[in-house]
């Protein structure tokens, strides 16, 4: 198992730990693995079964073990998990926004959740993405994190507004999520100067200053 986080202690009476077990033991295992921390008090042990067994095991494993349970980072859509979701088989959804469909899929999602009195803690993702859980997620009314893992990096191609202050992340007041192209960042390769026809080009043209180029990362 892997601690993704390391236990944090606030006061001798208080803990966070964030435990994830990859996916990577059979049920049986599971149970022991989680009876084993469970004096810990983890925030919630992460796949603890493999996800091809989640819909069977995580109910068993739920009856079965006392430490909060979240799964659900690659899931596709919210058909995945909302049974799950409704007889409290977990306790914190790890949905990824790219994977489940943007955000009006995301936003159904915490709409789930909030109704069952399920948490939802999102998986990391890109900057885009990110930018956008950090507008959505101000709306959720559920237990709620936000896995970051940017640490004050910051990206040349795209350029997000968002502020980290005392843990928490603060989306600033700019349109478009407050993302924007890096223009600045990138090199001119090739300029076009008759229309696209071809689809596939298409995705890689960019128009700055009233002209057509083909941009690249530096």
């Amino acid at each position: 198992m892997r601690i993704a986080c390391k236990r944090a202690m606030a006061s001798e009476k208080t803990a966070i730990g964030l435990i994830d077990f990859h996916q990577r033991f059979d049920l049986s295992d599971a149970v022991r693995g989680c009876d084993l921390i469970q004096n810990l008090a983890p925030f919630f042990v992460e796949d603890p079964v493999r996800a091809e067994a989640f819909q069977e095991d995580l109910p068993i494993l739920r009856r079965m073990v006392k430490v909060p349970i979240a799964a659900g980072e690659e899931w596709g859509n919210r058909w995945d998990f909302n049974k799950l979701v409704e007889h409290h088989d977990i306790d914190y959804v790890r949905a990824t926004l790219p994977n489940v469909g943007g955000i009006t899929e995301m936003m159904k999602i915490a709409a789930i959740c909030e109704t069952h009195f399920v948490g939802i803690v999102p998986h990391f993702t890109g900057p885009i993405a990110t930018a956008a859980l950090v507008n959505i997620v101000r709306y959720v009314f559920r237990p709620l994190m936000l896995e970051y893992n940017f640490q004050g990096r910051t990206f040349r191609t795209c350029l997000c507004a968002w502020i980290l202050k005392n843990g928490k992340l603060i989306p600033e007041r700019a349109p478009w999520l407050g993302c924007r192209a890096g223009h600045e960042t990138t090199k001119l390769i090739a300029e076009i100067t008759q229309p696209v026809t071809n689809r596939a080009q298409t995705y890689f043209v960019r128009r700055i200053n009233h002209k057509l180029v083909a941009c690249m990362p530096c």
